[in-house]
């Protein structure tokens, strides 16, 4: 399994050549503050690279989740609806959002892997 990110601080694993699982980073997570509400996305439904798929409530801010790449959301974490508090205290395990059908896994290579992601972090 491989894990990249993106610049919306999500991270992404790779489980095979079609399936991949997204989540909000641990930078992602300390910046909202405590989670108390996530809206996932709609299960079967297409997302193009970029599109707004969800959206992350905190008590301080409320920030939109954005589709790594192109794919169709096959899955949601429906414990983050009871338990939102997942993304604050399991953001890179349990914590994670959805999962999806890659569509193009060509995008892969426009994402950041842990190094990358460590240098973006350090310029903010």
């Amino acid at each position: 399994m491989t894990t990249l990110f993106t610049a919306d601080h999500e991270w992404i694993n790779i489980e095979d050549h079609a399936a991949a699982v997204v989540g909000i980073t641990q930078h992602a997570q300390e910046a909202l503050g405590d989670v108390v509400f996530v809206e996932l996305p709609e299960v079967g439904r297409t997302y193009a690279k970029g599109e707004v798929a969800g959206v992350v409530e905190s008590v301080k801010a409320a920030a939109d989740l954005y589709m790594p790449i192109d794919g169709e959301v096959v899955a949601v974490n429906a414990a983050l609806k009871d338990e939102p508090a997942l993304a604050n205290t399991d953001p890179l395990g349990n914590g994670w959002f959805f999962k999806l059908r890659v569509a193009d896994m060509a995008q892969f290579e426009q994402l950041m892997d842990a190094p990358a992601y460590d240098a973006l972090l350090k310029t903010l």
